[in-house]
């Protein structure tokens, strides 16, 4: 009798909370995003310029080195492209808690999330894959949204403060079009790709299957992840290993160690299935945490930002301000373009068919200040082969030398293996835990710092 009595007071503790949670994350007021017409706008790697007349002039040193890739509409259909994932709430239960949303506590989670689908994009879609409805989400950036912002929370808080809430339907996608057969296979990998990020059980990236990674390095649901970020990064990389989709069976996620990218350990990762009969590498996804400054952000460091930013292998930079945090994809002058996953929005079944994609999608950009920046953070870029990582290695090398004013650049790359520098542990021969001896070393010593990457 105990036992169910506590159990009620959990569930009204957990509506309230949800109800609290949906006021102060959903309140999206109408602020704009105002852009300059005479700098470029860069998009993980994809340059634009919003001139309306006449040829771009050289405004920005990368100029040199990027094709203008379009105007003002080309830019808002490529930036809404990229996949948003956000605070959710409704969602089947979080095991071992009453917890039924992220809000409040998943930021980290979801920005880890939105580098790896873009990660995911690229190995499956391409750079130059756009979403065909994407500019059908001008309803989205209207001036109605605070009203009906004001009815959905209305509705909400009373529902959540009188009885179980029945699960909204949230508005069906626009009729499908007659399209053709590559298009219909890059229909069904946005789907596929959104999908592994669902909001349930059994998805390979979705928020519960990263919650038990994270369990195994003392994160419980809940906990918010910030002095101890690292362990989230390895917890992401644990996730794809271990997922069992054949169609993830090509991609590897290699984490550079104390700011150091070892070759070998990279390329041995991306040729692990090469004796099992296959006949091609994996792609690989490289996660660089790095620190741009002590206390404050070093503003020596925003030319090397705005490069990694400029490469269209780039699946882009995790950070944001201290104890926020946002997923970074481009930037014009100083200011950095980003994606904020502060939004609470209902949960939407994936597993459905045509399940409606219109809230994976972000409507309208945010700019911040290079200055206003976190220095901790992470910063992610995709390769297919093993050339294609190697020439990676010798661009970004040269942009480090070439931007860095200090002794040392932010991180390296080095020949060989880890092992070849006495660190513990190999990739390909890790404990069956989580973190081997070695991470586990590096996460005690990144748990003393307040805001720490992701």
């Amino acid at each position: 009798m105990e036992a169910t009595g506590t159990d009620e007071v959990e569930k009204i503790k957990s509506k309230f909370m949800s109800a609290w949670h949906n006021m102060k994350y959903s309140w999206v007021l109408k602020t704009k995003t105002y852009f300059s017409r005479n700098s470029p706008v860069f998009l993980l790697g994809k340059c634009y310029h919003f001139k309306t007349e006449g040829e771009s002039r050289a405004l920005h040193s990368f100029l040199s080195r990027n094709e203008i890739s379009g105007n003002v509409e080309e830019f808002r259909k490529d930036f809404i492209s990229r996949i948003w994932l956000t605070y959710r709430e409704e969602f089947p239960q979080i095991q071992g808690s009453a917890l039924t949303t992220d809000c409040g506590w998943g930021c980290t989670l979801r920005t880890g999330q939105m580098l790896l689908a873009q990660g995911l994009m690229l190995h499956f879609l391409g750079r130059a894959w756009v979403w065909p409805e994407a500019l059908a989400m001008d309803g989205c950036d209207s001036e109605s949204w605070p009203s009906s912002t004001v009815r959905k929370l209305t509705a909400s808080l009373e529902a959540s403060l009188t009885a179980d809430r029945e699960p909204r339907l949230l508005a069906r996608p626009p009729a499908r079009r007659d399209c053709d057969g590559t298009e219909r296979r890059n229909e069904l990998y946005h789907r596929k790709i959104i999908s592994w990020f669902g909001d349930s059980p059994l998805a390979a990236f979705g928020l519960h299957q990263l919650i038990e990674y994270g369990k195994k390095s003392g994160k419980m649901a809940g906990d918010w992840y910030g002095p101890a970020v690292v362990a989230f990064v390895f917890a992401l990389r644990k996730a794809v290993e271990e997922a069992r989709d054949p169609e993830l069976q090509g991609v590897t996620v290699y984490v550079a160690q104390d700011c150091t990218v070892y070759s070998s350990d990279v390329i041995d990762r991306q040729c692990s299935w090469l004796g099992s009969g296959r006949a091609a590498p994996k792609a690989v996804i490289v996660l660089v945490p790095v620190r741009l400054g002590g206390e404050r952000t070093n503003t020596d460091y925003l030319e090397f930002v705005k490069g990694i930013l400029s490469l269209e292998y780039c699946v882009g930079i995790i950070g944001g301000r201290p104890k926020q945090s946002y997923y970074f994809a481009g930037f014009q002058d100083d200011s950095l373009i980003y994606m904020d996953p502060h939004y609470c929005q209902s949960f939407v079944d994936v597993s459905i068919k045509d399940f409606p994609l219109e809230s994976f999608h972000c409507p309208s950009p945010k700019k911040m200040s290079f200055k206003k920046m976190d220095p901790s953070c992470t910063i992610g870029f995709y390769c297919r082969t093993v050339q294609d990582f190697e020439k990676a290695s010798e661009e970004i090398t040269k942009m480090l030398k070439s931007s860095s004013k200090e002794k040392y650049p932010l991180f390296t790359f080095v020949k060989g293996h880890s092992r070849d520098y006495d660190f513990a542990s190999s990739p390909l021969h890790e404990e069956n835990d989580l973190f081997s001896e070695d991470e586990k070393k590096r996460l005690k010593r990144f748990s003393t710092e307040e805001f720490v990457l992701l």
